[in-house]
Formats: C-alpha cells, sequence, structure tokens
C-alpha cells in the first residue's frame, strides 16, 4: 500500500509526537530515581503517590485529566487529541521505566543520573514539540488561564509551577537541588534541543517526498503539507 504524500506526514508526525513523550517518561524516571530532588509537577506526583498510594505515572495521568478538565471548562472547548495521547503515554511510560530504574548508591552516578534525565527530558520534549501536533495538558492550562487573566504566560507558568511545587512538598515530594537545577536548566536545554528536533523532524518529513510536475497535469490539493492542529 503506497501512503500520500500528505498521510506520510500526518503518520510521521504523530509517530515523532509519541516517540518525543516516550523519551520525556525516560528522562523523568531517571530523575525520579536519581533521588535528588524531581521537577515540580513529579514532586507533586511522588507526594500524591506516598500519601494516598497508586503510582507515580497513574498520578501523573490522574492530574493531567483533572487539569484538561478545568482547562476545557475554562476555553469552552474540547480538548485536543495531542493533550490526551500526552497525559495518557506519560503516565504509563513513567510507570514502565520505574519499574526497570533503580537508585544506584553512589553518589556520582546519582548526579550523573540526574543531569541525563534533564537532558533527555529537554531533548523529549523538543521532539514531541516539534510536530506541532498540539499542547499537553499542563500547557492548555498554562494557555487558558493566560486568556483568563490577561497575564504574561511566563508569570503564569511561573506562578502554577510554584504551586504546585508547594503542593507536592507539603506532601512529602522530593525536593533538592535536582529541583533546582531543573528549574533553572530546563529552559537551556529545551532552547537547544527544540531547533534541532525541527531540523531532524522536517527533513524525515520532506525524505522521499514526490514534487509533482505542472506537465504531469494539475497539482492535487492533497499534496499540500498538512500539520496536525497546534494549540497556541
Amino acid at each position: 500500500m503506497i501512503l500520500s504524500n500528505a498521510r506520510r506526514r500526518f503518520l510521521l508526525r504523530w509517530l515523532f509526537f509519541s516517540i518525543g513523550l516516550i523519551i520525556m517518561s525516560f528522562g523523568v524516571a531517571l530523575m525520579i530515581e536519581a533521588d535528588l530532588g524531581s521537577a515540580p509537577w513529579d514532586v507533586l506526583h511522588i507526594g500524591l503517590y506516598l500519601q494516598f498510594g497508586l503510582t507515580v505515572g497513574t498520578w501523573s495521568i490522574i492530574v493531567g485529566l483533572f487539569i484538561l478538565a478545568v482547562s476545557s471548562l475554562m476555553l469552552k472547548m474540547w480538548p485536543q487529541a495531542g493533550a490526551v495521547l500526552n497525559m495518557l503515554l506519560v503516565g504509563v511510560f513513567i510507570d514502565i521505566f520505574l519499574l526497570v530504574l533503580s537508585t544506584p548508591e553512589s553518589l556520582l552516578l546519582r548526579s550523573f543520573m540526574l543531569v541525563s534525565g534533564i537532558v533527555i527530558m529537554g531533548y523529549g520534549i523538543g521532539l514531541y514539540i516539534a510536530p506541532n501536533c498540539g499542547a499537553g495538558p499542563r500547557d492548555s492550562l498554562m494557555l487558558a488561564l493566560h486568556e483568563l487573566t490577561g497575564w504574561a504566560v511566563s508569570r503564569v507558568r511561573g506562578v502554577m509551577e510554584i504551586f504546585v511545587l508547594l503542593i507536592g512538598w507539603l506532601l512529602g515530594g522530593p525536593v533538592f537541588i535536582g529541583t533546582i537545577l531543573f528549574s533553572v536548566g530546563i529552559g537551556a536545554v529545551v532552547g537547544r534541543a527544540l531547533p534541532q528536533c525541527r531540523v531532524f523532524v522536517q527533513q524525515i518529513l520532506e525524505r522521499g517526498v514526490r514534487y509533482e510536475d505542472f506537465h504531469e497535469g494539475p497539482l492535487r490539493s492533497d499534496d499540500h503539507d498538512r500539520t496536525c492542529k497546534e494549540a497556541r
């Protein structure tokens, strides 16, 4: 079966989106198992796990579902497919990776896991953003609060992260040097990773594309690049 260019690109975009989420989940699991402090949202998920059981990934899904519901009510629109897939894949794969990883005894190895987790998470974020398949649950909430309050996106995000971190810490979540390192460094990692991932994804999408000749007949509308709808 030969896929049209438009269908091939559509499938590849969602494939890169999914792979990016899996890579990001691996970075999250590395940070958690390093046991030197986690990212703010993971501090919340771990705190909920410590207080109420279930698993870290399950709480990631539950919190994501709640956030999507609130965002949908605020924006008065259904959540996008990318946000739902983000919520499910990240939660499932965090639990899978946590099952196979363990915390090393050596502080050097734990530090290496921490730094590697932040870098891997940054590239996972870059890869899942690059195909433009939509914002995740937390980004959806950020955009909804931005529209509701009129605050700058950076201010909304900062307030969200501080609030979530505080709640997670009160629940017993791990706040330590890794939390600070993530907060300071993740922006720089994503800033470097995202352009690289966009170039890589675009090169793959363009590979093997057949450009039609005007002399062979009219161009078909389905040969135009159809991108997944991005939440902005």
